[in-house]
């Protein structure tokens, strides 16, 4: 956490170090009055402090100077849209109470913890505050409760990214009702959020988020078919959905994206042992079937698919996969299809495997830019 300030002999002096022109070095304006004189660092127009300060790159940096008077606090507070208290290592909560209501322009908040801190009081402040917030990341706040749900659904209904991997005491309750007035998400991590990720609030996710196009639901292993299914009928714009370790889905849960979800690009499967070969070729034929329209194989389709430990698979499914999307790669420098753990398919090979020189060529071009 940040102690202390710069006094203000050390203010002077880094102010005196600015390449400032004095007026009599510009003479006169063009309105035919003096120039303005900067005569010291409380003199900076907003614009520039704000400029200077985010070239620092240091959010506790940030922190400190609001705290210098109340023009810059003013500025910092109008100008700041972006920060990270990652750097946290103790205290984070009292921090975020402190500072929430000093930077109310906020638009992308990271408060991610290696350990508990934040508790839902810091939560609420933001929500109170930060009413135009679209990212936020809660990852790891193991302390957090509904509480934090329900006044982010009041206080935060803008936000499009938000990352509550590992809260694992929310429940689908709040989560539902998150859902209910946060309707522009676009990007939710329910990683490990097993008591909140369950099917009747993918339901709720499906019915109020149309635009969501990244989910993680990662050992989450209270999903079902039901869930994902729903998922794939109301929000067909998924690009990447991670369903490792969700012990209990089945084929139909693949079927549903692969004809749901068109611009799917990424799909984690990585545990998922109910998964057979009625998957694979559901998901090489949505290639086939997109190929009506107009469709990029390389750009549309799909580029990451992990299947580890899916030990039903057999080479010839997964190799109809591979060959229907030239973006899968089992090669060492683009390796992008996954089967750690599945020693059965170890003859499934992607095009620039059987093609050294292609490949070599391929990791070529993308260095070239």
């Amino acid at each position: 956490m940040v102690s202390g300030r710069p006094g203000n002999g050390e203010l002077d002096a880094w102010f005196k170090s600015l390449m400032v022109t004095s007026s009599s070095e510009r003479g006169q304006a063009g309105s035919g009055g003096p120039a303005p004189t900067l005569s010291g660092w409380k003199d900076l127009p907003m614009e520039l402090l704000v400029r200077i300060i985010s070239t620092v790159g240091d959010d506790r940096i940030v922190i400190v100077a609001s705290g210098v008077c109340t023009g810059w606090r003013d500025a910092l507070g109008w100008g700041v849209t972006n920060l990270s208290l990652t750097w946290c290592k103790q205290s984070m909560n009292n921090l975020m109470i402190s500072l929430a209501h000093k930077f109310t322009k906020l638009q992308v908040l990271t408060l991610r913890q290696n350990k508990p801190q934040l508790e839902d009081s810091a939560v609420e402040s933001v929500a109170n505050y930060c009413h135009d917030l679209r990212e936020l990341d809660l990852s790891r706040s193991f302390r957090l409760s509904d509480r934090s749900l329900y006044a982010l659904a009041h206080g935060c209904p803008r936000l499009t990214r938000l990352n509550i991997s590992g809260c694992s005491n929310f429940s689908d309750t709040a989560l539902i009702y998150l859902t209910c007035h946060c309707k522009h998400l676009k990007c939710l991590n329910l990683c490990g959020c097993g008591k909140a990720a369950t099917d009747r609030a993918l339901q709720a996710i499906a019915q109020n988020c149309g635009q969501l196009q990244s989910l993680n639901l990662g050992w989450c292993d209270d999903v079902t078919d039901k869930g994902v299914t729903s998922l794939a009928s109301g929000c067909p714009d998924l690009r990447a959905v991670d369903l490792c370790g969700c012990v209990l889905i089945t084929d139909e849960s693949v079927v549903a994206l692969a004809n749901g979800c068109p611009h799917l690009r990424s799909l984690g499967l990585y545990f998922c042992q109910n998964i057979t070969d009625r998957a694979m070729y559901s998901l090489a034929n949505s290639r086939v079937k997109s190929k009506c329209g107009r469709w990029d194989a390389v750009k549309d389709g799909l580029a990451n698919l992990n299947i580890s430990q899916c030990t039903a698979l057999t080479p010839p499914a997964v190799q109809a996969v591979c060959d229907s999307f030239p973006a899968l790669h089992t090669c060492p420098e683009r390796h992008s299809l996954i089967i750690s753990g599945c020693l059965s398919l170890t003859s499934v090979h992607c095009a620039c495997a059987l093609h050294p020189h292609r490949a070599a060529r391929a990791l070529m071009a993308n260095h070239a830019y």
